[in-house]
Parts: C-alpha cells; structure tokens; sequence
C-alpha cells in the first residue's frame, strides 16, 4: 500500500455536483497501478496550473476515474524492464497524459513508460528538479521557441505574461541571465520586488493588456513568453515588433483568440505554439539540459513553496485562487 491523492467521481458521467467529486489523500493498492515498464518511488511532485484545475474540480482534465492526480515527479527507480532504466536511477517525468488519462504523480509510487522518463541533471536535486517541474520546462521550451524564431538579447524588451506564476517566474529568470531586458505583466503590484529579484527590469500591470484592444498597436515587444491567452495574447501579438516571436504556452485569462493577420502578414510576427505534454524525448532532454546550464538555482530557491502531499489539496485551491506565486513543491518522501 501506499499514499496517493485521489480524485474520485460517484457517477463519472455527470458533472457539477451531481457527479459526486472528491479529492483526498489515500492508501492505494500497488496492484491498482496501471501496466508500465518501470515501477518508480516519487520523492517530490509539484503542483501545476492543471493539477489544480483537476484537484479542484475546475476543469475537465480529469478524463478516466478515479484519478491519481499529478502530472509531474522526481524520485528514483525501484524496478525496471525498460533497457535504459535500472533500479536506483534518478529521473524526472514531466507529461504524457499522466494524471489525466492515466494514474498520476502525488503519490508515494508510480508505474510508467520508462521512455517518457528523463534522466535527473547533476545539477538539480529532486526537489530543485520539481521547483522547476513542468512550468519551468515549458518556460525553457518557450525560450528555445524565442531563440528559433531569431530572437536575440539587445534586439529589444521581451514580454512576459502572468508573471508570478510559475511558467512567468523561471521565464524571467531564465531571460535575465541571458541577458534578455524583461517586463513582467502582473495583476500583483506588491510583487514587483520579486519579480525584480528574478531579473525584471520593469513591471507593467495586466490589466494593460486584458480587455479587448486594436487589432494593430504601436510596436513595443521583440519577444513575448504568454501563459495567459486570450485578450492577452491578443494585445501582446498587435504590439510585437517587426520579426519578433510571440511563443504561447497557457490560456489562464481563456482560450479564446480575438486578433487578426496584420501583425503576421505586415509584421512578419511569428506565433510559436508550445506544447509540453507530448514533446518528444530529445527536445524535453535538449530542454532540461539548457535548464540545468541557464537557471540560477539561488534564484529557483526564491520561487517555492514547499507543502507535505496532505496539504497539496488545500494549496490547489489557493492556486486557484490566485493566491500562490512561484512554484508548489509537494514532498512526497
């Protein structure tokens, strides 16, 4: 047996109340785990925008129940059938539908794919590891999105949206040290000594950018990392620059898109979709290997938020709420 948060339905077809929803902290049978070529042990796991909206009920992530939450972990292997795997190794797991369609991360144990596994950098502890977790790599992916697209420190400001949230914060920091002038959007003006902290050399406040605006404003940005979607997204792609890169990971404001061809057509604006979940293995190995040579750790050490897996309900919630900053390290053992 061991301890797992688990997200159960009584009647998995019906939503609302009507479906009967809980999330709690459980004894699980190690022979309830789903077929997989390697058994882990989860030392660390974290919370993400999706854990959240899957622990508290606000979105339809959650596709098969009952659920074991969480996308993201880092431990080591207890057995292994996988080729490249053997017992003792430290990995990192980021993705791959697990906590959505497949037994997930918050708990003590996990059976999974070992080809979906990375190979933990010695620059990072486990802990370190889950600080940066899937917001961090997504970060790191919309960096290389930026750096693909041509852009390039002293071509200008680069943009940065929900920037205390997780995908925001190791956005900044990475930026910063390669040499990126950032502007964080925050909503939070009592954060602006964090954020400056993590590297930014100014704030500019969201509502900026959140309600509707033209289709085509005055050029401003020669990159922009989005986590937030919507109306946004919208104003940041009208106010990049001419060949800049607007790379789009997120849709915390909606997942709608009310904009228009001229920025791309009379621009040359590029929109790089960026998709952690089912990246491949190389580009998620390119991505932590830049991770562990461009992230100041003093830095990652300032962001988290470090709770014991029987808080991490609790603390979904507040991130929900919008009341976390930086990233949630859940310590599992």
């Amino acid at each position: 047996m061991f301890k797992a948060l688990l997200l159960e339905k009584s009647d998995p077809k019906l939503t609302g109340e009507a479906a009967g929803f809980s999330a709690s902290i459980q004894s699980v049978d190690e022979a309830q785990l789903p077929a997989g070529d390697v058994l882990v042990q989860v030392q660390y796991s974290t919370l993400n925008y999706k854990d959240g909206l899957a622990i508290a009920n606000k979105g339809p992530v959650v596709r098969s129940w009952p659920m074991v939450a969480g996308i993201d972990a880092a431990g080591s292997v207890l057995e292994s059938t996988h080729p490249q795997w053997k017992p003792g190794q430290a990995f990192i797991h980021n993705g791959w539908g697990v906590g959505e369609t497949r037994w997930g991360l918050l708990a003590e144990k996990a059976r999974l794919q070992g080809d979906w596994l990375v190979p933990l950098p010695a620059a990072f502890t486990p802990r370190q590891a889950m600080a940066i977790g899937t917001a961090g790599y997504t970060a790191m992916l919309c960096v290389m999105a930026l750096e693909r697209g041509g852009v390039q420190a002293g071509q200008g400001e680069i943009l940065v949206t929900g920037a205390t949230g997780g995908v925001g914060s190791v956005a900044i920091a990475l930026l910063a040290k390669l040499g990126f002038d950032v502007v964080a959007a925050t909503g939070k003006a009592s954060e602006a000594g964090y954020l400056k902290s993590l590297g930014a050399k100014s704030i500019i406040d969201r509502a900026d950018l959140a309600a509707a605006g033209k289709p085509f404003q005055k050029e401003r940005w020669a990159g922009v990392v989005d986590a937030v979607g919507s109306h946004t997204l919208a104003n940041a792609l009208a106010q990049t620059r001419y060949g800049g890169v607007v790379a789009a990971c997120g849709l915390a404001q909606g997942m709608d898109l009310a904009t228009s061809v001229m920025p791309f057509i009379l621009r040359d604006v590029t929109l790089a979709g960026v998709d952690s979940v089912m990246a491949p293995l190389s580009l998620r190995q390119q991505a932590w290997q830049r991770l562990a040579q461009d992230l100041d750790v003093a830095k990652l050490e300032s962001m988290i938020d470090e709770v014991p897996l029987e808080a991490a309900i609790a603390k979904a919630h507040d991130l929900m709420a919008g009341k976390v900053r930086g990233r949630v390290v859940v310590r599992i053992n």
